[in-house]
């Protein structure tokens, strides 16, 4: 895809050609710093959306370009959803309302009544929060534990009927037992959804992942399957940086 993006005149990334199959989780890493997250917001054109941000280059799903001059932002973040580090359940609306909130960004009449409801309890259930919201569905999200809130606002992201799913470190704000329960969330969801996961946590990106690809300084060192990734690196940077030490500039 070739993306270059940044900030005014500085590119925070830069040339970066990765390929995400379908079915793969794949976890982007890197230090501090690095566009891993600028990365990720450029493929559902998130990144356009603030200030005085660029993109370059072409991101393609199912052989479309999402940035094709006739194609669509609304269109690009109905395929491609996204959950952010933080939960953001939007507060003065219910559990089952953040989920229909998704609705919004399906092609179509929104939809109604009984396929609503059903639209609603699939996205619960494929987030793995149904069993647990099911009886209160009219209360506020913030009634809800991070673990939880988080896992809605995946729910919501699914409720868009998305293909592919963007998550930028989903985990970093909650206890070990809420991020255990959206890792194996996550590799259950790889079954059906594409997922690109932004992770600064290396252990994570080993235990939940197919594919791995490191960036440094905006640029892509390397990518491939997560088992050659962290057994036999084929970069020294590679190398360096997933043994703890310091790494040098691409």
């Amino acid at each position: 895809m070739g993306v270059t993006a940044g900030y005014g005149g500085v590119d925070v990334v830069r040339e970066v050609s990765l390929r995400f199959d379908v079915g793969s989780l794949t976890a982007v890493v890197g230090p501090s710093g690095c566009g891993k997250s600028t990365l990720l917001r450029c493929l559902n054109r998130m990144h356009e959306t603030l200030d005085r941000a660029h993109v370059r280059g072409a991101v393609r799903l199912d052989g479309e370009d999402l940035y094709a001059p006739t194609a669509t932002p609304l269109a690009a973040r109905r395929a491609v959803g996204m959950v952010l580090q933080q939960p953001t359940p939007f507060p003065t609306m219910s559990i089952r309302d953040n989920v229909a909130a998704g609705f919004a960004g399906r092609g179509g009449s929104r939809p109604r009544g009984t396929e609503a409801d059903g639209i609603v309890e699939e996205a619960l259930q494929r987030a793995a929060l149904w069993h647990e919201v099911r009886d209160r569905l009219g209360r506020s999200p913030l009634s809800l534990s991070g673990g939880q809130q988080q896992r809605l606002c995946i729910a919501r992201a699914l409720a868009t009927g998305a293909r592919v799913l963007l998550l930028d470190e989903p985990t970093a704000a909650l206890d070990p037992r809420s991020a255990a329960a959206i890792e194996e969330l996550l590799y259950d969801l790889s079954r059906r959804t594409t997922i690109v996961l932004v992770t600064h946590n290396l252990q994570q990106a080993a235990r939940v992942s197919t594919d791995t690809a490191f960036l440094l300084d905006g640029r892509l060192v390397e990518a491939g399957p997560t088992s050659a990734f962290f057994t036999s690196p084929r970069d020294a940077r590679t190398e360096a940086y997933v043994t703890g030490r310091p790494v040098a500039p691409a």
